[in-house]
């Protein structure tokens, strides 16, 4: 349980940092798929090296691991009945996500990735629901209640925007909207010391069909040789700013 919190927290400082985020959805001819966030943290790996032992602690150390909740909630259910009952439901609510982080200080890499299976597209999970999961995990030997905000504690359910997908075979969408004009703005001001931290960070989406892409509602769009994925970038700050900058339509080819 030790090792979980440790990662935990690597996966916290990541989202508190300057990194490169990438939001990877892939469908199937049936309509399933999977859906990856994932974040780049490389440039970062300095700074832990500046913070030496006291502030970086145990994420001076070459991490690779993968956790796979279905299977974390089962090993260890004896030490989860030990934390407290919103402790409990906040790791249980990831049950269907694996997470998988490497940091290695020597080769000055730090990545993290979230994903999950869906039976259906247009019920595609909000990923930025579970990036605030993963981010309120405390543990016992863990103060971050006192860490600054995630750039995406605003966002998912019960934030101040909502994410929402739909595919029907042929159309594919992704619709953002701000639904809590006043939460959304505290969440704002609450970032703008780290505006210029996050200034050169972008989002980038990676979606993968089964079919050619006919057509994409945005410019500047580009397309693998096949046409089958099409990747998008805006900046990080923009899109926390302006979550329906990525409001997007792909059509498939028939």
């Amino acid at each position: 349980m030790k090792n979980f919190f440790t990662i935990l927290s690597c996966a916290a400082l990541m989202m508190l940092t300057s990194c490169q985020f990438s939001e990877d959805i892939y469908i199937n001819e049936n309509g399933s798929g999977k859906v990856k966030f994932s974040m780049d943290a490389s440039e970062m790996m300095d700074m832990l090296g500046q913070m030496g032992d006291t502030g970086a602690g145990d994420m001076d150390k070459a991490v690779d691991s993968t956790i796979v909740f279905k299977d974390f909630l089962v090993e260890y259910k004896d030490s989860i009945a030990s934390l407290s009952a919103e402790e409990q439901e906040k790791i249980k609510a990831l049950e269907d996500y694996k997470m998988h982080i490497v940091m290695d200080p020597e080769k000055q890499k730090m990545m993290f990735d979230i994903e999950t299976d869906f039976d259906n597209a247009n019920e595609l999970r909000d990923m930025f629901k579970a990036m605030n999961s993963f981010n309120e995990l405390k543990g016992k030997d863990n103060t971050s209640s006192n860490s600054p905000l995630s750039p995406f504690s605003n966002m998912g359910n019960g934030g101040a925007t909502s994410v929402n997908y739909s595919f029907d075979g042929t159309v594919f969408i992704r619709n953002a909207e701000i639904v809590d004009v006043e939460k959304h703005q505290q969440s704002l001001d609450s970032l703008d010391q780290s505006a210029m931290m996050f200034g050169a960070s972008k989002y980038k989406i990676n979606y993968h069909f089964p079919k050619a892409v006919k057509s994409f509602s945005k410019e500047g769009a580009m397309y693998s040789e096949d046409r089958k994925t099409v990747t998008y970038e805006v900046g990080f700050m923009d899109m926390l700013k302006d979550p329906e900058i990525l409001d997007i339509e792909v059509v498939l080819e028939d």
